[in-house]
């Protein structure tokens, strides 16, 4: 059902310098930083020749990512994202597995454009898991 692996997210409290690390040190192509208010981040996309890293700062006090932060104040990886064909088709049989989708379980419009959901880290072996539409 998944298909690749579209990228892994990190949580910072500031993408700037985090962006400036894997920019300067890394070597890697980096997008400018993306005020997303709908999901509560602000996200920067780092360009791998294979998938790509986000990185995620929290916007606004009720942002997951200031949620995430409070735990785990030096940042730390947030969640996947997989690919899937279909978003629905992919919900329905998470549903009928018995996986729990986090928010109202209908998929919103992520930072590509594209429909997405979360799926609960307690039933993947402790990892938040993003399925996007391919």
């Amino acid at each position: 059902m998944i298909g690749r692996l579209n990228h892994v997210a990190i949580a910072t409290a500031d993408v700037r310098k985090a962006s400036g690390i894997y920019r300067n040190t890394l070597g890697a192509k980096v997008s400018e930083p993306m005020p997303l208010p709908e999901h509560g981040v602000v996200t920067v996309f780092v360009e791998l020749p294979n998938t790509k890293i986000e990185l995620l700062e929290p916007l606004g006090a009720n942002s997951p990512i200031a949620r995430f932060l409070e735990k785990n104040p030096a940042g730390g990886m947030h969640h996947i994202c997989y690919e899937v064909d279909d978003i629905y088709a992919a919900r329905d049989r998470m549903k009928e597995m018995g996986a729990t989708i986090t928010g109202s379980g209908e998929p919103r419009i992520g930072a590509h454009g594209k429909p997405v959901l979360f799926l609960h880290p307690k039933d993947f072996a402790g990892t938040l898991i993003e399925l996007e539409q391919a």
